[in-house]
Parts: C-alpha cells; structure tokens; sequence
C-alpha cells in the first residue's frame, strides 16, 4: 500500500475536523451575537432607555461585523487561523464580562455592538471559509453550506440558553457566566486544536497555494476589476436588504395580525430550525442541480412566502401561517453559502479569504440597512405592506445577475 493509501484516512480526518471547528466556532460567534435579543427586555427595565436607543446597539453589531470583514480575511491570510479565531473567541469572553458591568448607554452600544461586532466577524464565515478552501474542493460548496447552517444552530441554541440563565439569575450573572465560558473555549482551542496542521491545508493543494503566491493568483484589486466580484457583491447586499426588511418585524406582524405571542414566537423559531436543514443543504443541491437553478427556486420561494405574508393582512388564516413558515423557512439562508462558495471557487488563492471578506461586508451592511428600512416604511406608512412591496423588489435585483452576467450564469 502507497503511502498515500495509507495518509488517507488521516487526511480525511483532519479534513472532518476542520469543517467541525469552522462549525463549532461560528455557531459560537452568530450564537452569542443573537444572544442580544434576550438581555433586551431586563435591561430596558433596568435602566429605562427607549426601544430605539437599545436597538441601534443591534445594527451597531451589524455594521462592525460588516466593516470589519475585509480587515478579517486580510488577517486571516497572513496570520492564520489560529490568530484569527482564539482571538475572536477571546473578545466575545470579554464582551460579556464588560456588559455585566455596564451602568451607561454608550457601554451598551462599545460592549454588544462594537467588541461583539469585533469577535462575531472574526469568528465567521470569512475565516471559516479561507480555511475549507484549503481542505475542500469537489465538496466545498457542500463543506460551506454546513459550516453557513451554524449561523441558524447558534441562535437555537445559545438564545435559549441565555434565556433560560436569565430566568435562574439576573442578567449581569448570565453575561458573566457566559464572558467565563467563552474565555475557557478561547483557551482550550488555543491549547488543544491543531491550527498548523489545519492552516497547513490538504497535500495536494499545497503545491498549487505555493504557485499562486508566486504572483499567479488573485490579488483583490484584481479581483474588484472584474464583472463577477461585483454581481456577487449586488446579490449578497441586495438580498440582505430583502430578508432583514422583513425577517426582524415578523414576530410582530403576527402579533398584530391576531395570532397569539407565543404562536408568532414559536414560528419564527420553526423557520430558524428550518433554514439550519435548507442553509446546510444548499451545497449539496447547488452541485446537483447547478448554481443558477438553486439560486433561483430560492427567490422564488422567498418570494412566495412574502405574498403568503400580504395574505395575512387580509385573512389571518392559520393555515396561512403554516404555509409561510414551511416555504419562506426552507429557502431563508440559502444564497449565503452558494455565494461563498462561488467566491472561493472563482478566486481560490492565498488572497482568497481578503476578497471574500470585501464581499461579506455588502451582505452586513445590506442587513443592517433593510432592518433600519423595515422600521422607516412601516412608521412612514403605518403598516406592513409596503415594506413586502420593498423587499420584493430588492429580491429581483438581487438574483438578476445570475441571468445577466455570464460569469455567474454559466458557473459550474
């Protein structure tokens, strides 16, 4: 037996435990981001501060993830993962222990919104996806689709949990227990994983990673130069703003709708178990069924979904209810890793993760500007449907390119 034969299983090993780790972190990082929603409540009664004052700490945790995502990718190529994620696990640790202490709004805003922002972006997708392309190629759409379903694992996991730490002590002792958890996460992943071997990636790339910094692979301004870089930077923005327009007022239109508290809560939390299953399978079928098709019947069911929303407003049927949250929950998450995918594939390199921390940043700010357009339509209009029409449009926009740019139209 060749010692190839041989070093298989070990490679393939190596290779489940790095997509495990990308996993495992990310859902650690979105998961104590989403967290925010629960201290809300106590803290407001606490302290007073209005509803708008505390929530622009949440899209002041977006627009730092966002901005910072180039500086991420940029890191993570030159000093590698280990760096990159122990320190980003070390600065949620941090986060939580300084919010305990907060006793002012502008704490509230620099602990959650800026260092969260700060340890959330650097334990993400951008780093997560600069390491599986080192591992994964026939698989990485398939390998990135996994490690993008973090994203919804965290917030059903860590949500209740904060939830219910709450529930048994005041707030300040959950931030604490959590800032103590999180540090000892930090440690143990500094002490135990195997970062070299890990950065080091899978042998038979090795050469190839070893030519493209020679000077033959993408640099990022050679990558903003081409048509590619900027339609997949319009489709992550664009179908941001759709989703984020919608997705944070939907427990309360439901509300207001007529249906109960506890039935709008629990079908906002069904389509997140939801998107974990469509968000983890959107490698597998894009390499089944080809990019531009998945992509595609993911608007179109998203879409879908949105009109079962305007149905809403007329006849708050149940069924109606249900029917939104199977077809609008299975496509939620979709596009994130297919357009991570393509990324990584399209300018595969040593510059890989710093192009595709650019690009990330559009899907931040795309957030935090539909969760802020949602807000201004409906006081502007008094209701809901104008911020449907909206997100309809921006859906259009953001899956055009598939069908306009060749690049992206023709990708395999």
């Amino acid at each position: 037996m060749s010692q190839t034969s041989q070093d298989r299983p070990a490679l393939r090993r190596t290779a489940l435990g790095v997509l495990a780790c990308c996993f495992l972190l990310n859902m650690f990082g979105r998961g104590m981001g989403d967290t925010y929603i629960v201290f809300l409540l106590p803290i407001e009664r606490e302290f007073g501060w209005s509803r708008s004052e505390l929530t622009g700490v949440y899209a002041t945790y977006l627009l730092v993830g966002g901005l910072i995502a180039p500086l991420v990718g940029t890191l993570f190529d030159r000093l590698g993962p280990r760096w990159v994620y122990v320190s980003g696990l070390s600065f949620l640790g941090s986060a939580c222990l300084l919010a305990s202490h907060l006793s002012a709004l502008w704490q509230f805003y620099l602990y959650v919104g800026v260092v969260v922002g700060f340890g959330v972006a650097l334990t993400g997708m951008v780093p997560a996806s600069g390491l599986l392309t080192r591992w994964y190629r026939d698989r990485l759409s398939t390998a990135i689709g996994i490690a993008f379903s973090a994203v919804g694992m965290g917030a059903l996991i860590f949500v209740p949990l904060a939830q219910h730490l709450v529930s048994m002590m005041d707030w300040r002792g959950t931030y604490q227990l959590l800032g103590f958890g999180l540090l000892s996460v930090a440690l143990i992943s500094a002490l135990v994983v195997p970062w070299k071997r890990f950065a080091l990636g899978h042998p038979a790339y090795r050469g190839e990673s070893r030519t493209q910094k020679e000077g033959h692979g993408w640099t990022l301004r050679g990558a903003m130069k081409t048509r590619i870089y900027w339609a997949l930077a319009q489709v992550f923005a664009l179908t941001s703003v759709a989703m984020y327009t919608v997705t944070v007022q939907t427990v309360v239109y439901f509300i207001d709708s007529g249906f109960t508290p506890i039935t709008a809560a629990s079908a906002f939390g069904i389509i997140g178990m939801l998107s974990v299953c469509s968000v983890a399978m959107s490698g597998f079928l894009s390499e089944r069924f080809g990019f531009r098709q998945t992509v595609t019947a993911s608007f179109i069911g998203s879409a879908t979904g949105i009109f079962v929303l305007f149905a809403i407003s007329y006849q708050p049927w149940f069924a109606l209810l249900v029917l939104y949250v199977i077809v609008f929950g299975f496509c939620q998450g979709m596009r994130g890793p297919i357009v991570s995918s393509i990324v990584t594939r399209h300018f595969s390199g040593p510059r890989v993760a710093t192009i595709f921390g650019t690009i990330y940043a559009y899907n931040a700010l795309g957030a935090a500007f539909g969760s802020l357009m949602g807000g201004v339509l409906h006081d502007y209009t008094g209701g809901y449907r104008t911020g449907f029409i909206f997100a309809l449009c921006m859906m259009g926009l953001a899956v055009m390119p598939f069908w306009t740019v060749p690049a992206l139209r023709n990708f395999r």
